[in-house]
């Protein structure tokens, strides 16, 4: 049974116990002020002095340091064994975004796992801050500023096309998919539009762009986000 833990109209900064500094955290809480941490994530989160909202996952990682320090009414256990803590929090939160932090870099099974939700999870928005990158699912359609010459990297989880303004190769009338085709080190010929027909494609940013990622994706209207059922294929939005 699906059960909301955190229900906030703000953004949600969720810490990871994998690798993060202070630096991540506290960029993450400037976007996303509510606090919420995934299992040993509640260890970094207090290494940065972080007051958590809450802390959820199967506990079998935070320490007993932390249990200690966090009151219990705010360590929520979710037992089953069948996903990851991010799943099992994302679930969990209803926010209108959610930047996650801790879940890149480190072990790449952990890391492949949480990009691996991003697409499980289509209809919560979320930003995954990374050391030098900022990952998140495309949404329908798309739009950023952005200098000529800028990184942009899409990475299929599933079968997905799409059309683009403003990349050096586009991607109109390609079929990516894992195992046949991606669009990894493309380039910005000026600002980026991308539309794409299902909740596949993982968009990768250098990390400058937190801020204007964080914008735009919550400025997108409801019907403008993926819901928890969305088609693997649809029409493309129209230009």
């Amino acid at each position: 049974m699906k059960v909301v833990v955190v229900d906030v109209s703000e953004p949600v900064t969720l810490i990871g116990g994998g690798e993060s500094s202070i630096e991540d955290v506290e960029t993450a809480l400037k976007l996303a002020p509510t606090s919420v941490a995934a299992d040993g994530g509640a260890d970094s989160a207090l290494a940065a002095g972080v007051c958590l909202t809450a802390v959820i996952g199967d506990m079998d990682s935070i320490s007993e340091r932390a249990r200690t320090q966090i009151p219990r009414d705010r360590l929520h256990h979710i037992a089953e064994q069948d996903s990851t803590d991010f799943d099992k929090a994302l679930r969990s939160i209803n926010a209108p975004l959610v930047i996650a932090v801790g879940f890149s870099g480190g072990r790449i099974d952990h890391e492949l796992a949480a990009l691996h939700t991003l697409a499980v999870r289509s209809d919560r928005t979320v930003v995954v801050l990374g050391r030098g990158d900022v990952v998140f699912l495309c949404p329908p359609a798309f739009s950023l500023p952005m200098e000529a010459g800028t990184r942009v990297s899409l990475f299929p989880m599933g079968p997905v096309s799409g059309r683009s303004r403003g990349l050096h190769w586009p991607i109109d009338g390609l079929r990516f998919a894992p195992g046949v085709l991606s669009g990894t080190s493309n380039r910005a010929t000026g600002d980026l539009h991308l539309e794409m027909d299902a909740p596949q494609m993982l968009c990768i940013l250098p990390r400058r762009f937190i801020q204007p990622v964080v914008s735009a994706l919550l400025a997108l209207p409801a019907h403008g986000r993926w819901t928890a059922h969305a088609a693997q294929r649809r029409d493309l939005p129209q230009s």
